[in-house]
């Protein structure tokens, strides 16, 4: 099945629910990121949750860019995601693999707990709205309930998840709900007890479950408001790096160009490679002189 974001409310419009199956792009930015298991899992849930995030922009060019570093071997991990669906993200260390005593991938090892959540919106106003929490669990999901609660004042419960195996990514996805403005208490014990019962989502996934049944499994009341497509891509090119090759300090592009070797560089998101000629570098050296 096609990765996608289903919206819905329920509880007479007094909660708000995203869920999201994201197998394909998690699948994906392991390839592409060389991934074991304890990266993936935490890239994968924070480009899930980002991903249903920037599903509420209204602009296919608003963005949502999440970064954690809890100070943890993973170091820096970043997700961005934009209106039209399109998510891409990286991972300081792709190589790690720990375990807990019962067998689940340690995340939170791996993350580390002493760190930041930040989240920057972008919805093409003269300054993006930023907010910052800190880190709980390195858990990834309870980290952006706090975040909810906090940065956004949003009551939420966030539940997000990669399934792996020997072969990869089995199942990933995640399920958001939050409660609205002047919620009742009925409401509110509601959700606590869905969110006291409820399965790892990726199981869920894994097992088959339509996204839209996953809501209803929980909340039987649901109306389903709206599907979006998101997929992985980057839109890195040669062009944009050359442009940010422009920016730099004329000195610096000046000893470029005499090294007589070009340069080269790869996108951190997709590893992709561009190289560049001296020629190409006194063309961007002559722009910042107007010629």
């Amino acid at each position: 099945m096609k990765d996608e974001i289903v919206i819905a409310q329920a509880l007479n419009k007094q909660v708000r629910i995203h869920a999201a199956r994201t197998t394909e792009m998690v699948r994906r930015a392991r390839e592409l990121h060389d991934c074991y298991p304890t990266s993936i899992a935490a890239l994968g849930r924070v480009m899930s949750v980002t991903a249903i995030m920037a599903s509420d922009l209204k602009n296919p060019y608003e963005s949502v860019t999440s970064i954690i570093n809890g100070h943890g071997p993973a170091g820096t991990i970043l997700a961005q995601a934009q209106g039209n669906g399109d998510v891409r993200g990286f991972i300081g260390d792709p190589h790690l693999y720990f375990s807990r005593e019962d067998g689940h991938l340690d995340v939170s090892k791996a993350v580390g707990t002493s760190g930041s959540l930040t989240v920057v919106r972008d919805t093409g106003l003269k300054e993006p709205f930023t907010g910052v929490t800190d880190l709980q669990t390195g858990e990834i999901g309870d980290d952006f309930t706090y975040y909810f609660a906090i940065s956004e004042q949003i009551p939420s419960v966030v539940g997000v998840g990669v399934l792996c195996d020997q072969e990869g990514v089995k199942a990933a996805g995640g399920l958001i709900y939050q409660l609205m403005p002047n919620a009742s208490e009925e409401a509110i014990a509601f959700c606590e007890n869905v969110a006291a019962t409820q399965k790892p989502v990726s199981t869920l996934i894994d097992e088959g479950l339509d996204l839209e049944e996953m809501i209803k499994m929980y909340f039987p009341d649901a109306e389903i408001l709206d599907h979006k497509d998101i997929r992985w891509h980057c839109d890195c090119s040669k062009e944009k790096f050359l442009t940010s090759l422009s920016t730099l300090s004329e000195e610096d592009l000046q000893e470029m160009i005499d090294d007589n070797k070009g340069a080269e560089i790869t996108c951190q998101y997709c590893s992709s490679t561009y190289t560049f000629t001296t020629e190409e570098l006194q063309g961007a050296l002559n722009r910042k002189h107007g010629i």
